[in-house]
C-alpha cells in the first residue's frame, strides 16, 4: 500500500479516491475519521489520507490525481449577453435569464 493523497477534509478525499477506482485503482481513505482529534494531534496528522491498494498503481494514481486537481488559468472576467444585455459573472456559460450561450 502507498500514501497517494492527503486533504483537509474528507469529500476531497472521498472524491479522489473515487477517481482513482473509476480508472481501475483500488483505494481506501484513511484516518477519515480524526478530525475531531485535531488540536490535540497536530492538524495535518488527523487528515485524511488516499491509499492505493497495489504499490504498482502509486505512480499512475498520482498523474491521475495530479491532471485532476490541477488548476489551469481561470477566466475570471464577467460577460454581457449578447442576447439580452444581462451582466453574468464568468462561471455562467449560459445567460440565467435568456438561455442564450456564451459567445
Amino acid at each position: 500500500m502507498k500514501r497517494v493523497y492527503s486533504a483537509s477534509d474528507i469529500g476531497a478525499a472521498g472524491f479522489i479516491q473515487g477517481v482513482l477506482e473509476n480508472e481501475g485503482i483500488q483505494a481506501l481513505v484513511k484516518h477519515g475519521l480524526l478530525s475531531g482529534a485535531a488540536g490535540e494531534l497536530p492538524p495535518t496528522e488527523c487528515w485524511p489520507e488516499v491509499w492505493v491498494m497495489e504499490d504498482e498503481d502509486e505512480t499512475r494514481a498520482r498523474e491521475i490525481i495530479g491532471a485532476v486537481t490541477a488548476s489551469g488559468p481561470e477566466d475570471v472576467t464577467g460577460w454581457t449577453c449578447p442576447g439580452c444585455g444581462e451582466s453574468l459573472e464568468a462561471a455562467f456559460t449560459q445567460c440565467w435569464n435568456c438561455g442564450r450561450e456564451r459567445n
